[in-house]
């Protein structure tokens, strides 16, 4: 495993093109863009004022810079570097926004939700979007790009209007039997819809292209409901993951649910590998403790190592106690992604944040869990195959595969705090993003991998 020098950064903004070609990156005003092969830069745009959002076209063409506070967008194009595209939305302001599958569109999202602008790149022409809902996940657009699902609110009512992307014609609208919709999200296939509801109410409802009801679900009552949803990328499965603590998978057959996984505080089934993150000092004598002191910082020594031991079941979790009394309470949950071939499920339940819990989908039991040392603050899986990579805030990534996991230590002057990263589609590299730096993490052999892990953390 390789690593690259260090870039400078802003506020984790950090793209590979959809082509893979390219890397993007943020300081302040000025976007760099870099060939991902040797990292020289190609392009250096300056902004008008700080980027606060950047997103690539599909066609890894264009790339759009958004500034909210200044209620304005700038398109660069890398074919014609001197070409430049300026939105500016005026008093209306700015909160979101996107690209249209196309790549010829961007879609602008005023302040407090009053409407969604459509701007043509080709034609600059405008057309508007009214009632657009103040959701987390309010817009969806099929793997195709040929519709796009957007859910509104009017008339103290939600609502679903289909449009197709290449005309914004309006195709389908009907109203959600929902109380106050949260999300809304098309199946990778694109042939059903799911949108669900506030964390006040369980409820997930699934509907077809033309509006049509296909199910709805509902697990309990009359507590906090769902905190997460996914798809599985063959759209066979939908996992709904709860503030109970629970992840439940629906079919799409029968839209009912075929299992539910629960995430123990205490695990005991002997058929599961348990991976716990150990830290020691090489240099430590043998009066010394292997572990720090409860009083020391929250940050690993510069000299510290860090490596995965199995453990003997039973094994206890870390468990965080919620505060119940106030609003998003750290229980449920949280994030949940499928690997890319559908065969694996990682899981982060929120109340046992050091943990990541990774599932077989085949057989539908939990296959393994990590413990680490830290939070996790997030991971993603390898596009390419079922390889998944963690991070917690400090200076070490780590990767689980079925072979086994490892610890790596991001090398660089002082601690290099992995806050976040995301994969290039090859499953060959990675971007690693700290607080103010970028560096590249370039991956050897699947075969090679899977040795360093059988060495490091033991394999299964």
């Amino acid at each position: 495993m390789n690593f690259s020098e260090v870039f400078k950064l802003s506020s984790l903004l950090c793209k590979f093109s959809p082509d893979g070609k390219y890397l993007a990156s943020c300081v302040q005003y000025r976007l760099v863009v870099r060939d991902v092969n040797t990292l020289q830069i190609l392009q250096l745009y300056t902004c008008l004022d700080q980027i606060q959002h950047i997103e690539w076209s599909a066609d890894s063409l264009f790339i759009l810079c958004a500034m909210y506070k200044r209620g304005l967008v700038q398109v660069w194009s890398l074919e014609q570097p001197e070409w430049h595209c300026k939105i500016d939305e005026g008093s209306a302001g700015l909160v979101a926004s996107c690209w249209s599958p196309d790549g010829r569109h961007i879609l602008n999202t005023t302040e407090f939700h009053l409407r969604i602008t459509v701007w043509s790149l080709c034609t600059k022409s405008v057309s508007y979007i009214k009632y657009p809902k103040a959701c987390l996940q309010g817009i969806t657009f099929t793997r195709d790009g040929r519709y796009m699902a957007l859910a509104e609110r009017r008339d103290c009512k939600d609502y679903v209007s289909i449009f197709v992307c290449s005309d914004w014609q309006l195709l389908r609208h009907f109203d959600t039997d929902t109380q106050d919709l949260t999300g809304i999200e098309w199946a990778p296939n694109g042939c059903v819809l799911a949108v669900w509801d506030t964390c006040l109410e369980y409820k997930i409802l699934l509907y077809s292209l033309d509006g049509r009801l296909l199910s709805a679900y509902s697990a309990y009552e009359w507590s906090l409901g769902i905190k997460s949803v996914a798809w599985s990328p063959s759209s066979q499965f939908l996992a709904v993951g709860s503030y109970d603590g629970k992840v439940r998978i629906l079919n799409h057959v029968t839209w009912k649910m075929i299992t539910e996984f629960g995430h123990p505080a205490t695990i005991n089934n002997p058929k599961t590998v348990v991976y716990k993150e150990a830290q020691k000092s090489p240099q430590l004598g043998l009066g010394c403790l292997s572990f720090p002191p409860p009083g020391a910082g929250a940050g690993p020594l510069p000299s510290s190592e860090s490596k995965y031991e199995i453990a003997s079941v039973p094994v206890s979790l870390q468990t965080l106690k919620p505060v119940t009394d106030r609003a998003n309470p750290k229980i449920g949950i949280g994030m949940l992604a499928f690997s890319p071939d559908s065969y694996f499920l990682a899981t982060r339940n929120d109340n046992t944040p050091n943990a990541v819990w990774v599932w077989d989908i085949q057989k539908l039991r939990l296959f393994a869990v990590l413990e680490q040392l830290s939070p996790v603050r997030t991971f993603q899986w390898d596009p390419q195959q079922p390889r998944l990579a963690i991070c917690t805030g400090g200076s070490r990534l780590y990767l689980w595969s079925p072979a086994g996991c490892m610890s790596v230590q991001v090398p660089g002057e002082g601690d290099f705090a992995v806050l976040s990263l995301c994969w290039h589609l090859s499953g060959d590299s990675m971007a690693l993003l700290s607080k103010d730096h970028v560096c590249l993490c370039f991956l050897e052999t699947e075969a090679a991998v899977s040795t360093a892990c059988r060495q490091l953390g033991g394999h299964t």
